[in-house]
Order: C-alpha cells, then sequence, then structure tokens
C-alpha cells in the first residue's frame, strides 16, 4: 500500500480506526488527530482501558451478557425475578431494556437470529443453553423480546417449537408498538417500555 500521509505511524492509526463500524477515513483521521492532541496520560488510559476489556471481559455463563465476572451483575442479583427469562439478540438490547426501567426478570443473550442468507442457523446461537435453563424448571415465562424483522420472526418461531415440550411455560412476546423491522436498541425508551409492559402471548401465525 502507498503511504498517503507525512507519516507512516499517522496512517497505520488512521487504517486501524477507521476498522471500526460506521468510521469513514475521514472521521478515522479527525479522531488520530483528536488523539495527537491529548495529554499523553488520557491517551494511555484510553488504550488501557480498551485493551484491559478485550483481555479480561466475561460472558456470563448463565445469559451470555457481558459481565467482570462468570456470573453476571443481573443474574447474580437476588432481588431480580429469576422466573422471567427475556430473550434478546444482543447485548446491546438488554442494554436498552435496562434503561427502561420496567422489567426485573433475566436475559438470555442469543448472539443473533436465524438467518440462512448469511449463514447464521441455530447452532451458532445460544438456543440449546436457553432450553436447558428451562428444562432445569423454576422458569414461568420467556419474553421473546427481538426484533420484528423476519429473521427476528423465524427465531421466535425457533424457540417455540424448541420450547413447546413445557406446556406450563407461558411464551409471550413484545406488543407491536415498535415498527416492522425496527431494531430494539434503536427503540425509544417509552416505546419499548410499553411493548414490553403490553406484552401478548406468542402465536405461530
Amino acid at each position: 500500500m502507498s503511504q498517503q500521509y507525512s507519516s507512516a505511524l499517522l496512517e497505520r492509526a488512521v487504517d486501524e480506526f477507521s476498522k471500526l463500524p460506521g468510521v469513514g477515513r475521514k472521521t478515522a483521521m479527525r479522531l488520530v488527530l483528536y488523539m495527537l492532541r491529548l495529554d499523553i496520560g488520557k491517551v494511555d488510559a484510553f488504550t488501557d482501558a480498551v485493551s484491559t476489556l478485550c483481555h479480561e471481559v466475561h460472558y456470563c455463563q448463565v445469559c451470555h451478557n457481558i459481565s467482570d465476572s462468570d456470573v453476571c451483575q443481573i443474574c447474580s442479583n437476588p432481588s431480580r425475578d429469576a422466573s422471567t427469562i427475556c430473550v434478546v439478540e444482543n447485548v446491546q438490547d438488554v442494554m436498552a431494556i435496562e434503561q427502561t426501567q420496567q422489567y426485573r426478570g433475566l436475559y438470555h443473550v442469543l448472539g443473533g437470529v436465524i438467518s440462512p442468507i448469511d449463514g447464521v442457523g441455530p447452532s451458532q446461537l445460544e438456543l440449546e443453553s436457553l432450553v436447558e435453563r428451562v428444562d432445569k424448571g423454576n422458569v414461568d415465562e420467556v419474553i421473546f423480546a427481538l426484533s420484528s424483522t423476519m429473521e427476528g420472526d423465524a427465531t421466535n418461531f425457533y424457540m417455540s417449537r424448541r420450547l413447546s415440550k413445557y406446556p406450563e411455560v407461558k411464551l409471550t412476546v413484545l406488543a407491536r408498538g415498535m415498527s416492522i423491522n425496527d431494531e430494539l436498541q434503536y427503540t425509544d425508551e417509552v416505546t419499548l417500555g410499553r411493548s414490553l409492559v403490553n406484552r401478548v402471548p406468542f402465536t405461530v401465525k
């Protein structure tokens, strides 16, 4: 690759920043130049935080949310309602629901949705671990809180089939306060909170 800038170090930094989602080379250049203007101590603190995160972060052994330990603070909190599990696509969705302050149960992070066109099948997701949690008992309700997309609906259907052998467990889905194809993490807190509170029984169409 031919060098575009006066400094190979600058170009390398721009290349790395531009690999971030939604960051083009112009934005990457602005970020790099901003970092160069910072006190070296602040730069070291920034890089140390990112490095420590990537090396030491855990994924909860129960719900697969990001955690500082083997079991996250939500799963280990005795005040949470362990009889209700809210199934979400990713950790951003956990954060979005928590911000509504309308839910006091536990979560289960799938790590994606079933999408054959993208090569994502049930085995690539944390679906079997969800079934195992329900199989242990003490679960009264499983909330399907996936985005209202074709992939989300297909994943809901698959989960309902896998959980059908537990008739005592109520399966519910978010009320359709959100627009079709809306992603959960981008839905405003009020709409998301109402959709969660007014959830309805899941039915196969």
